[in-house]
């Protein structure tokens, strides 16, 4: 039986109403970074909430150090532009207050003095705090972070990140689970 089924009617209105909260949160995480407002994403964390990279660029645990981190990020970013895209959450069916959700984004970014494209993800833990929905942990990764006149190229190979001194590989598709799996029963014809 489907679980949306066993909710009541007043079950199923909040459980929208949080999901609007939750997608208004990830747009606002967006306009607080452009603007660079750093009060607002200190409020868009719990108090314990970490912000992470999958390439381990970043790593901070508890409001002051992810806006410490954030500071530092800051520190080489010129003017920026996120969006977010697709967006899909799951509640959690034995607590109202926590919910898990993947984010679909792009960026359009100037750092170290360099205009870069980036295709991303965030992997998100919510949490209801102080009446809020905030983020717990956001992960973030990669399909690739190019310089425009790099972008038709880039896409042919792996080591798509290239907002550092030397190219990294993507943190996805290839790292996916289901990717690996699906090549390795498909391999490629040569």
């Amino acid at each position: 039986m489907n679980r949306r089924s066993t909710l009541t009617l007043e079950e199923r209105v909040a459980r929208l109403e949080a999901r609007a909260e939750i997608r208004e949160l990830v747009a606002r995480y967006c306009f607080t970074v452009d603007a660079r407002d750093v009060a607002g994403i200190a409020e868009c964390f719990t108090r314990d909430g970490a912000m992470r990279s999958l390439d381990g660029a970043m790593d901070a645990s508890g409001r002051e150090a992810v806006v410490n981190q954030f500071h530092g990020r800051f520190a080489v970013l010129g003017p920026s532009n996120h969006f977010t895209h697709d967006h899909l959450i799951e509640f959690d069916a034995n607590d109202a207050d926590r919910a898990t959700g993947i984010v679909n984004s792009h960026a359009e970014v100037v750092r170290n003095g360099e205009t870069l494209l980036a295709s991303l993800r965030y992997h998100d833990e919510y949490r209801r705090e102080e009446g809020r929905w905030r983020f717990h942990l956001r992960l973030l990764s990669f399909f690739y972070y190019t310089p425009p006149a790099e972008y038709a190229t880039v896409l042919r190979g792996t080591l798509r990140n290239r907002a550092y001194a030397e190219p990294r590989p993507a943190d996805f598709p290839e790292g996916l689970e289901t990717w690996q799996r699906y090549h390795r029963e498909h391999p490629p014809i040569r």
